[in-house]
């Protein structure tokens, strides 16, 4: 068994993702734990023959989720490695799990991994999308799940940090394939945005981290954050959507990519912004 790090995994329906996630790290012969939110289909199935430790919780959001995870499951391993069932781990990033040296982090509590992000089958690699790193790989113990963000997660690890700038995962959604898929569950995912960004305005929710353009990547994303709730409601989506598509080179994308950022970056932003307003009017 793996000494040096334990994988965490959610889940919820993913006998699509899950095999293929599981694959992929096997061989390094890591403790598997996975939070599961009732799945339905063959997930535990798969879950079990793969030998994972399972455990089960309603879901609220992704970040509460991952809080649950890290407290309830013993993990032993100095290091945790939290991922999205949809995950893939490349041979690149594989080649560094395996040969990982806990001495050669002695000053580092947390890790970041390189994302590259698939739609329809086509790898994202302009509009903000690549490079994309995030904290992955923490200290046990010492990264936590960040709680005053209701709809995006991430963790965060106190301290040093290192970026794998060729440590890949490959994250595709096949489910989000089917565009009424996308639609519905990025309905589902605006409702949580707008709430949140009502409770930043009413001063219920802080930044965890402190905005840095210079900072982490996290703290670079934070920075941006703080720019993006100071633009004008309706208006920022067509900012950011042409940000995307002419400073951040999406127009070569491809048709599959452009649909991809007029989805992602301006039909979700533009509805988050409608309820926002909505929330707005109801409250008056």
């Amino acid at each position: 068994m793996n000494n040096n790090f334990s994988f965490i995994i959610l889940t919820f329906n993913e006998e699509m993702h899950l095999s293929r996630l599981l694959d992929s790290i096997k061989n390094l012969n890591a403790k598997t734990f996975i939070l599961d939110s009732g799945s339905s289909d063959s997930t535990l199935k798969i879950a079990e023959a793969y030998g994972a430790e399972v455990k089960q919780n309603p879901f609220e959001n992704h970040p509460k989720q991952w809080d649950f995870a890290l407290k309830n499951f013993k993990v032993e391993t100095p290091w945790t490695i939290g991922l999205d069932a949809d995950h893939t781990v490349t041979p690149e990033l594989f080649e560094m799990l395996a040969n990982f040296k806990e001495e050669d982090y002695k000053n580092i509590n947390g890790i970041y991994f390189n994302r590259k992000n698939f739609f329809q089958g086509r790898w994202i690699k302009f509009g903000t999308f690549y490079p994309f790193y995030l904290l992955k790989m923490f200290r046990t113990g010492i990264g936590f799940s960040d709680l005053n963000e209701n709809m995006d997660h991430r963790f965060i690890a106190p301290g040093k940090t290192k970026i794998w700038k060729k440590g890949w995962i490959l994250e595709e959604n096949l489910k989000e394939n089917n565009i009424a898929f996308w639609k519905a569950k990025h309905e589902r995912y605006s409702d949580l945005v707008a709430q949140e960004e009502i409770e930043r305005m009413l001063k219920l929710r802080l930044q965890s981290l402190k905005p840095n353009l210079l900072g982490s990547p996290d703290e670079k994303r934070a920075w941006v954050k703080r720019l993006w709730w100071g633009l004008p409601l309706g208006l920022r989506p067509y900012l950011y959507f042409g940000y995307r598509m002419f400073f951040k080179l999406g127009i070569f994308e491809g048709s599959t990519g452009i649909k991809f950022h007029y989805l992602q970056g301006f039909w979700f932003r533009r509805l988050v912004d409608r309820k926002i307003k909505a929330i707005q009017k109801n409250n008056r």
